[in-house]
């Protein structure tokens, strides 16, 4: 059958530059770049490009240049090209349509819309080059009164808690949907900076669990891939994933082709076939039967690791965390509608969840009500793109954020989305050893680190704007918040006043 599409992506050629050393066709894993050897030229398809900007990149002679290709259809606003391109993909297929990363849909961004607070007179700036700043976090339950002796101790049993050094956190990415050189580079930074990961629900491969457990949040997914006694007391935490924001309501699906040797190993399945995490976990049904899986798990470890539920953001998410907080949860970790995957239903993607912004309001100010706030921590994830978005969310209500998409980039990811393949240029969401093997590491973690070294510097730079010395003074007052270009309803979600009030 003749494919009807136009290709997604146009490559240019300098003919002038280039000296055909064939560099971009061991760059392309897509096969977009192809020697002639009868020409002594190379040949390019266009139909395989992913833009991935790869080869262009790495081309020695800058003789590449990669461009998304125009619109050649008549412009029309209810079906633009995306539509269309759709609809024949699926007459020629008669598939699910794939996609990676977050939703790529014009939805907004309120973190764009709210603006900070800054001191000037009566409650003065701070300088955190020169005055003490306190970014440090602590994540788990907190006692509702704190009883202390005639010599100063506390006297009041206190919960498992966790300390990292900056209120930000690697989000899931599981070992089968990430490579093991991007896996291991996400807990050699964690180590490093002194925050944690979050091994996704694939597992932690054994060899990583002595050297980087200490470092890590373990998932328990519907799925149960790689849970043993030690992978869960190897841990720092354990988050039992319910949903994700990518996909809410459906269950995860590694593809065969992705389940290596090493993979099947840590996720305790067979070599090549299909891991496949069912929308629900098959033994929770209602709050009492979360409440048996959390305190079984506390049960297993002791009760000295906190326990975290991890929720997509849907409409009453607000009602959910409350259940989840009084079933026994330390942490509620929230994930919003542009989190990331590396394979979800475009349908799904593109249409099911809310923005992380309103969800985090909407359940911070629900537990307060309730009175329950301090019973739980709150961690946002799904759109955490900046510092200015971390130190937003702060005062919002969230404790800490998870950071996914941000990491890859961090890595050398460029959205091309099509993390479902397997063919990862940039060795990041590949099983391919040859791909894999183009993550360094040693720089992938270093660039990590550095990442949040200098978010941190940024997040000190605007608490001390603001007058705030301590990150934890921030946490919930949306009185350093103001929206802009917001609707009355939007403000009332976000408990927020408009700017000028």
């Amino acid at each position: 059958m003749r494919s009807y599409l136009f290709p997604e992506f146009q490559v240019f050629r300098d003919e002038s530059k280039c000296n055909q050393c064939r560099g971009c066709e061991r760059q392309c894993a897509f096969g977009t770049h192809i020697y002639d050897p009868a020409t002594d030229r190379m040949q390019t398809d266009e139909t395989k490009c992913s833009g991935c900007q790869r080869c262009a990149i790495f081309c020695p002679r800058n003789a590449l240049v990669v461009r998304p290709t125009p619109p050649y259809y008549r412009p029309n606003e209810a079906w633009t090209r995306e539509k269309i391109d759709d609809l024949k993909k699926q007459a020629e297929t008669g598939g699910v349509l794939l996609s990676g990363c977050g939703s790529d849909k014009p939805f907004r961004i309120y973190w764009d819309n709210i603006v900070l607070n800054a001191s000037q007179v009566t409650n003065p700036s701070i300088d955190p080059l020169r005055e003490p700043m306190e970014l440090r976090t602590f994540l788990g339950r907190k006692p509702d009164l704190l009883e202390i002796d005639d010599c100063g101790e506390i006297c009041t049993e206190l919960g498992p808690n966790i300390t990292v050094e900056a209120p930000m956190l690697f989000s899931a990415m599981s070992y089968g949907a990430i490579s093991y050189q991007a896996f291991n580079s996400l807990a050699m930074a964690a180590r490093e900076f002194g925050t944690l990961f979050n091994t996704g629900e694939g597992g932690l491969p054994r060899e990583m669990r002595e050297e980087f457990g200490r470092y890590a949040t373990v998932q328990v997914a519907s799925g149960r891939f790689g849970i043993d006694a030690e992978y869960l007391n190897c841990a720092r935490a354990i988050e039992i994933k319910v949903g994700q924001g990518a996909k809410p309501g459906i269950g995860g699906h590694l593809p065969a082709e992705k389940v290596s040797s090493k993979v099947a190993a840590t996720r305790m399945i067979p070599e090549g076939t299909d891991a496949i995490s069912p929308a629900p976990h098959h033994d929770i049904y209602s709050i009492e039967d979360l409440s048996m899986l959390i305190y079984a798990l506390k049960e297993a470890t002791n009760y000295e690791l906190p326990v975290s539920v991890k929720v997509a953001a849907v409409h009453n998410v607000a009602a959910i965390a409350s259940g989840i907080v009084r079933a026994g949860a330390d942490i509620v970790a929230i994930d919003g509608m542009r989190g990331g995957t590396g394979a979800a239903p475009k349908a799904i993607r593109d249409n099911v969840g809310i923005p992380i912004e309103l969800a985090l309001s909407a359940v911070d100010r629900r537990l307060r009500e309730e009175g329950v706030r301090n019973r739980c921590t709150i961690i946002a994830g799904g759109g955490i793109r900046c510092s200015s978005d971390v130190i937003k969310a702060i005062a919002l209500g969230a404790d800490a954020v998870y950071i996914g998409t941000a990491a890859l980039i961090a890595m050398g990811c460029t959205l091309c989305q099509k993390c479902y393949t397997g063919k990862c240029n940039w060795g990041i969401c590949t099983q391919d050893p040859r791909l894999a093997g183009r993550l360094d590491t040693r720089i992938a973690s270093q660039r990590l680190v550095n990442l949040l070294t200098a978010w941190s510097f940024e997040i000190k730079e605007m608490l001390g704007g603001m007058g705030i010395n301590a990150i934890e003074s921030l946490r919930g007052n949306r009185d350093h918040l103001r929206g802009v270009g917001l609707y009355e309803w939007e403000l009332d979600v976000l408990a927020l006043k408009g700017a000028g009030e």
